[in-house]
């Protein structure tokens, strides 16, 4: 229990249905949508494409999803990979002779199809309860009437204020300024573009006018993008895959998502026992600091698009975790193995819904970067998202560039099972730091007894690109400790990711939902 003397949320309790998001307005819809008769499915894809326009520098209809889902009834889960592939047109070896030697983030070439819509619509079709019309109704009543912008939102819009360009800006932008807390925006054209959605399916988006807007923009902006590629957008059911830290099965997406970091992340620290540290001490997060370099590396070495990878068993293998633990010193710091991220302020948004059934959703819904690409087509404005910035330039890499490949992706959706049973869906937002997030999330919970809402509440430290980024929630104690076991320690300008998890009690039949601090949103039940 926490101390109420202290600031701090408490768990949110529910029996029928509980939604935890990031914007309380998408919380109050989903909630909405189970009282309506819906199920998780439908109560999951209408806050989400809400959650496009209440939180537009995180997400949209331009972007990718993954989703996790446990139907009813069951305690499989079945992972959906809604992330679009590259144009056919996309070349490395064409960019390589353009002078580039990463992928350029805010240009054409990163927009990869966005995958988002048409995973919703296939959800929707073979899980969901109320069809298309009903479940996107709020979004598209939304768009019209518009949403308030909160303060975590504000913060965030006003730091990329300069991302969108053109036609981005004039949609994104008000007076050419980022909204303030408190004020309202609207999108009626994006209302337009639902209403097709929900009348025709996919087809709506990606056929006819829609799409021929997108292509016209996207070619404009010197992409190779056509009408074939947005046709082409197919979403995939796949085989989760998963790992087990202290007898608790943490279940993730495999690769094009970077979940087999999280898990090979939690087989390096399974190594130690983390138990006996201080939870948020020095020691704790010098080893976590390690171990993500050591995650990290291998993921920028050998995780892609799942056609083309070929050492996925070897991420997973308990002997990489042991070989690469062999290698860190508690007493020092270690140079990066290499830098952790070329491209950074990755923007994602996270929810998760159970219903009275228990089926439950995990889902992850993305633009990539702050305002993705910054390019927004031109009529309906749908911002692009630049997943094509995940991409690699080196020859021969696993994650090279090519035409028809999905990038290697950060957002991962988690559900972690205990005894064969799902017990939590959840998710870290962050971009990068969200294997770290789903690695420091389980330790929270399995070595130290936290609750979902103390897990998520907990300060966070995170190795990223040469520097140990550490909230301010950890000492100035701590902070000296770190610096003379040779990290170089920084306090981020902004909090390190969100999260979001509902618990399933299911001895006392009671749904325990917990949402992050750091963002505008809530967990809701009923």
């Amino acid at each position: 229990m926490r101390d109420f003397h202290m600031p701090g949320r408490s768990t949110v309790f529910a029996q029928n249905g509980m939604c935890a998001t990031s914007d309380p307005l998408a919380a109050k819809v989903a909630i909405q949508m189970l009282e309506a008769g819906g199920n998780a499915v439908d109560a999951a894809i209408s806050a989400a494409v809400l959650l496009g326009l209440c939180e537009p520098q995180m997400t949209g209809i331009g972007g990718d999803c993954f989703v996790l889902l446990k139907p009813a009834g069951s305690e499989e889960v079945i992972a959906l990979n809604g992330s679009g592939r590259a144009p056919a047109g996309l070349d490395a070896a064409n960019l390589r002779a353009a002078g580039h030697s990463v992928m350029p983030a805010y240009d054409a070439s990163a927009v990869t199809l966005p995958g988002a819509i048409d995973a919703f619509c296939r959800l929707s079709k073979d899980h969901g309860k109320l069809g298309l019309k009903a479940v996107l109704a709020p979004a598209i009543h939304y768009a019209q009437a518009g949403v308030v912008v909160g303060p975590r939102t504000s913060f965030d819009w006003l730091e990329a204020e300069g991302t969108p360009k053109g036609a981005a800006a004039q949609h994104y932008l008000l007076n050419g300024k980022a909204p303030k807390p408190g004020q309202v925006v609207r999108a009626p054209l994006q209302a337009e573009v639902l209403k097709r959605v929900a009348e025709h399916g996919r087809a709506g988006f990606y056929e006819g006018e829609v799409a021929e807007d997108m292509v016209a923009s996207l070619q404009k902006a010197g992409g190779t993008h056509s009408l074939d590629d947005f046709a082409a957008v197919e979403c995939d059911y796949t085989t989760p895959i998963s790992g087990t830290y202290k007898g608790i099965e943490l279940v993730e997406h495999p690769p094009n998502g970077q979940g087999a970091t999280a898990i090979l992340m939690n087989n390096i620290l399974a190594q130690f026992d983390i138990a006996r540290m201080e939870p948020f001490g020095s020691a704790r997060a010098h080893l976590e600091a390690e171990a993500a370099k050591l995650a990290y590396d291998a993921r920028n070495r050998f995780l892609a698009d799942h056609d083309h990878m070929t050492r996925l068993e070897h991420m997973l293998s308990e002997k990489t975790a042991k070989h690469l633990a062999a290698l860190i010193d508690p007493a020092r710091a270690m140079e990066s193995p290499a830098r952790v991220s070329e491209q950074v302020h990755k923007e994602t948004i996270y929810l998760t819904v159970v219903d009275r059934d228990r089926m439950a959703v995990s889902l992850i819904y993305s633009i990539f970067h702050s305002f993705g690409s910054g390019i927004a087509s031109d009529k309906f404005g749908i911002l692009f998202q630049n997943r094509g910035a995940g991409f690699s330039l080196e020859e021969g890499h696993a994650n090279e560039a090519k035409g028809g490949k999905r990038p290697m992706h950060t957002i991962i959706p988690g559900m972690l099972k205990k005894e064969g049973k799902v017990i939590m869906p959840f998710g870290v937002m962050g971009g990068q730091y969200q294997p770290n997030g789903h690695a420091r999330f389980l330790s929270n919970v399995v070595d130290f007894g936290m609750h979902a809402q103390q897990a998520i509440d907990a300060p966070r430290s995170f190795s990223d690109a040469g520097e140990l980024k550490v909230e301010r929630g950890y000492s100035d104690a701590v902070r000296r400790e770190l610096t003379d076991l040779g990290h170089i320690v920084s306090i981020p300008e902004t909090p390190i990711g969100g999260a979001q998890a509902i618990f399933m009690d299911e001895e006392n039949g009671v749904l325990h939902g917990a949402s992050d601090p750091r963002k505008d949103g809530c967990a809701l039940g009923y």
